[in-house]
């Protein structure tokens, strides 16, 4: 087993991150696309939930919403080398890189941190955009938040629900380059909720994204 760690699924990227998209719109973010799954992995030495967020909230930050501590020991009861801490690192890595490759078109690169529905949901939305003759200049300003929700295991496959709350800078423009909505001064804050999932019969170490919801 590996140690949950989520891997940047990009060609390039070492061992060490994850990925995963939006949530609240305000009207100047283009809608997101919903369920599907994504990366991670790596090892380290099994610790129990209770030990794990006690390690967190040393650190200074509680990462475990209240009514997730059962379904994580089943997911560590599964996989003893699952870290709290750093599948929450990866899952941020994730969110930032996802967004950024989504705002950007870049369906090359989403087609390796999701799975199939979700990505056929992003490039829907790529494509009435490229229709609209619209391109996004977003910017992912700061992650203020981020918590495990929920968490389960069904048969072999493991999920994980991550609560998201960003700060977001949106602008779209339109062919000429004209503000059609938003403004890159002014942040608005998204919820999002994403859900990662991952078979633990596979000897594949990474998660894959398989759902996007607002929080």
């Amino acid at each position: 087993m590996y140690t949950i760690i989520l891997f940047a699924m990009v060609a390039g990227f070492l061992a060490l991150r994850l990925y995963a998209v939006l949530g609240k719109r305000t009207g100047h973010e283009q809608a997101l696309p919903k369920p599907s799954e994504e990366r991670v992995a790596v090892p380290p030495l099994p610790r129990t939930v209770d030990q794990q967020a006690a390690d967190v909230r040393e650190a200074g930050a509680r990462v475990i919403e209240n009514g997730a501590e059962s379904g994580l020991k089943a997911v560590i009861a599964a996989d003893p080398s699952f870290d709290v801490a750093q599948f929450i690192d990866g899952a941020k890595s994730a969110y930032k890189m996802i967004l950024e490759a989504f705002w950007k078109g870049d369906e090359d690169t989403l087609a390796w941190l999701v799975e199939d529905e979700v990505r056929a949901g992003f490039a829907q939305a790529i494509a009435e955009r490229k229709t609209a003759g619209h391109v996004l200049e977003n910017r992912l300003v700061a992650i203020e938040r981020a918590l495990i929700s929920e968490a389960s295991v069904e048969g072999k496959v493991a999920r994980i629900a991550v609560r998201f709350d960003a700060d977001i800078a949106a602008v779209t423009r339109d062919g000429d380059g004209n503000v059609v909505a938003g403004s890159l001064s002014d942040a608005v804050e998204t919820h999002d909720i994403w859900t990662f999932a991952r078979s633990l019969r596979s000897n594949d170490p990474n998660w894959k994204l398989v759902e996007t919801d607002e929080a």
